[in-house]
């Protein structure tokens, strides 16, 4: 089949650049935010709080096991794109009764979180925090399928544009935002450690959840996609979950056990670093709103950035050249927090190393997004991409857990030299995977 884009063609600039004014991508801007806003609030801004109120390495390195909820999605992903809800289904329509029920599990969750102070009972904001997880998960499986049905093919970039630069505010928000609420909550001469302020911090991030809330309320429901009837529960399965895998492997032969080693370990020295930032930024005597300008604003800018050069580098050199400039970079950058370990309390050391250790990860997502992007099928996507992403956090996620441990042992130094070494096997996973270039995605789908 031959796609024209003639009308794409003669269209003008500046109705090109009309799209981002519309309804649909103005609403998708808003409920980007609303995906955006959880992640941060059960991880990294977590882990300073945890870290601020007395909890051990060891425990908050266990507890970041929360975001396994998201490597897991893909499980109860097909639940939510069909089964309704009793009542609000009904009354608002598929899409945007998964999306509000997920919204009010967060709000909830947050709220739990703030009414409970970690100091003193740990076990009710953890169980609050999976539930902020679970329905931050829920609300994303929910969120792309709304996207995928609210506009026709080429509009999809522009949704997905808006939607990035909500998710990329919202989580300045959840990150600098709530350190710098409550560091303004704080009252002074009460100690170090204040659980009112983190409280009406995340109480305000709860109410920041009304953004996607007000916009699910006031949204349209898409136009209804006809699932065809499964035969049997056998047959529902294999189309939904093993069917994908089946395909993968069948394109891939041998090979689709190098690409799998490769998706499940790219960004492990940048997941299992991550775990610990937080509370070494605590230990190293950073004040919550150093951390908040230096980590959480500035950081999110420079991996925007390294983004950009990323997917341009990929565009003019090939995307496996980059994607293995990526490994080595977000290898290399993790030493510098070595070099800042021994440094001390330096604002200015701060600002050089998370320069460095955002760009280099902005540069290895871009090129990785586009690796799983390239390993998909178009009759299956949506589930390809999902599981591909899921099996991206799987192993670095549980590792990541053990990390506060290690720390506990070991020290910081010791931990960060590790976290850089973890690389090592990805690179040459890459040398493997360019030598033997397996044929993309692209060529396996058929004309229609």
């Amino acid at each position: 089949m031959i796609f024209r884009n003639s009308d794409a063609s003669r269209r003008s600039w500046s109705d090109t650049f009309k799209v981002y004014l519309e309804t649909a991508t103005l609403r998708m801007l808003l409920l980007g935010f609303s995906a955006g806003l959880p992640l941060m609030l059960v991880l990294g801004t977590l882990s300073f709080w945890l870290r601020e109120a007395g909890i051990d390495r060891s425990t908050i390195g266990y507890l970041s096991w929360v975001g396994l909820a998201y490597a897991f999605k893909w499980m109860w992903a097909p639940l939510v794109d069909r089964m309704p809800i009793p009542l609000l289904t009904r009354w608002m329509g598929r899409r945007r009764s998964w999306l509000l029920l997920s919204q009010l599990a967060i709000m909830a969750g947050l709220v739990g979180m703030a009414m409970n102070d970690p100091h003193l009972a740990l076990q009710p904001v953890v169980w609050c925090a999976l539930m902020v997880a679970f329905g931050s998960a829920t609300q994303d499986i929910s969120l792309d399928a709304f996207r995928i049905e609210s506009a026709d093919t080429d509009r999809q970039a522009a949704l997905a544009a808006s939607y990035q630069t909500g998710y990329r505010l919202a989580m300045i928000w959840a990150g600098a935002g709530v350190l710098w609420i409550a560091a303004r909550a704080e009252i002074t001469g009460s100690g170090s450690y204040q659980p009112g302020a983190w409280r009406v911090a995340y109480l305000v991030m709860a109410a920041s959840m009304l953004v996607g809330v007000i916009t699910v309320l006031f949204s349209a429901e898409p136009a209804r996609r006809i699932l065809p009837p499964a035969k049997n529960v056998a047959a529902w399965l294999d189309d939904v979950l093993i069917g994908p895998f089946r395909e993968f492997i069948v394109r891939y032969r041998w090979q689709a056990l190098l690409i799998l080693a490769l998706i499940a370990t790219y960004r492990i020295s940048d997941v299992v670093m991550g775990i610990m930032a937080n509370p070494f930024y605590v230990d190293m005597g950073y004040s919550k709103d150093e951390v908040a300008a230096v980590t959480k604003i500035f950081g999110i800018i420079m991996t925007l950035v390294g983004a950009f050069i990323g997917g341009a580098l990929s565009m003019r050199f090939g995307m496996m050249r980059i994607l293995a400039l990526g490994a080595i970079l977000s290898s290399a950058s993790n030493l510098l927090f070595v070099w800042l370990a021994g440094h001390g309390h330096d604002v200015q050391a701060l600002v050089l190393v998370i320069s460095a250790d955002n760009l280099a990860s902005g540069i290895a997502s871009a090129a990785f997004i586009a690796y799983l992007s390239s390993l998909t099928n178009i009759s299956y996507s949506a589930t390809q991409y999902a599981l591909f992403s899921s099996m991206m956090l799987l192993l670095p996620k549980f590792i990541a857990g053990y990390s506060g441990a290690y720390v506990d042992s070991f020290g910081y130094a010791s931990f960060f030299t590790g976290t850089a070494l973890l690389g090592l096997p990805v690179i040459v996973l890459l040398w493997f995977a360019a030598r033997t270039a397996p044929k993309t995605a692209a060529t396996t789908t058929q004309d229609s």
